[in-house]
């Protein structure tokens, strides 16, 4: 591979993880105005429209013919990542409050090393011990950043942890639906992308019309939708449609275990422009994020080593 060709990848991860990264403190000053279900609705509709089309023109309408069955387990691991990712991550933001965007933020940094237990749990891959070690201080510094440093009082403070579960819970369904992809090998990214968004979106689409007829949800107003409107459009066309292109096409470049490391980014991001609307982590969070990222780092150095022995 060429050196031109190796930055090209370099950039577009950047581009991924740093359009990733704003996208929480975007996130916290939409869900303000409007519920996370229907914004969820309305951006992966957007988003999944843009996906269709770049599919029909890349790879014509034959690339819809789906079997039954492949259509089957591409609408759960398009549930998981649109509609499980999208509810779970942002509700739990909405009810963590000022600090969600820094929580939900340094957990999305964890899910290459959530990605081993969901592969040891789909595709029965078993992580190596050292890497369940790196795991777990991935976690402390996630509860570093949730208790902003008094652990104690995160322990006796129970109503935390159901936005915190929610985030985390959100971040496996985008492990979940990512490590689905290895099971499509046959399909290209964007066939893969555009497929498994759509039948997302008709999970997402039930969901909603039960929370709207139950009357856990109301219908925005036209007033929340136009004050939303350039928060959809970063999340459905920047964060969505370039974040994941850039995301898919830079990790084909320099490979995974190159890309991965770029999830850093993303709270580095978020934690700077939280900084600016006003929310600024303090010393216990700063360094929970740096044990989550060195967490991160050591791991894929270790698997570096040990795929070399091999």
């Amino acid at each position: 591979m060429n050196s031109s060709a190796y930055f090209k990848g370099i950039v577009l991860c950047l581009v991924a993880t740093l359009s990733w990264g704003a996208m929480f403190p975007v996130m916290g000053s939409a869900l303000q105005h409007i519920d996370p279900f229907t914004f969820t609705l309305l951006r992966y509709a957007l988003a999944g429209l843009v996906f269709f089309l770049m599919l029909l023109r890349l790879e014509g309408a034959s690339a819809l013919k789906i079997p039954a069955r492949r259509a089957a387990l591409a609408w759960v691991f398009g549930t998981a990542g649109f509609a499980g990712f999208g509810f779970l991550v942002f509700w739990g933001q909405q009810l963590a409050g000022r600090d969600g965007a820094l929580t939900a933020s340094i957990i999305m940094a964890t899910q290459p090393l959530l990605g081993l237990l969901v592969n040891w749990l789909l595709r029965k891959v078993v992580p190596r011990k050292l890497s369940i070690a790196f795991i777990l201080l991935s976690f402390c510094g996630i509860a570093l950043v949730i208790s902003k440093g008094d652990v104690n009082a995160l322990l006796h403070a129970p109503a935390s942890f159901s936005a915190d579960g929610l985030i985390l819970l959100g971040a496996l369904c985008w492990v979940t639906y990512t490590v689905g992809g290895a099971f499509f090998p046959d399909w290209s990214p964007y066939k893969y992308t555009t497929v498994t968004t759509g039948l997302g979106l008709l999970s997402i689409a039930a969901i909603e019309i039960m929370l709207l007829v139950s009357g856990t949800i109301v219908p925005p107003s036209t007033e929340a939708l136009l004050l939303v409107t350039p928060h959809l459009l970063y999340m459905a066309f920047i964060a969505g449609v370039i974040g994941v292109l850039s995301w898919n096409i830079g990790n084909r470049t320099i490979g995974a275990q190159n890309g991965v490391l770029f999830m850093d980014v993303i709270p580095l991001t978020a934690f700077l422009i939280s900084s600016f609307q006003g929310v600024i982590p303090n010393h216990s969070q700063i360094a929970g994020a740096c044990f989550t990222g060195a967490a991160l780092i050591c791991n894929n150095l270790y698997l570096r080593v040990v795929n070399r022995r091999k």
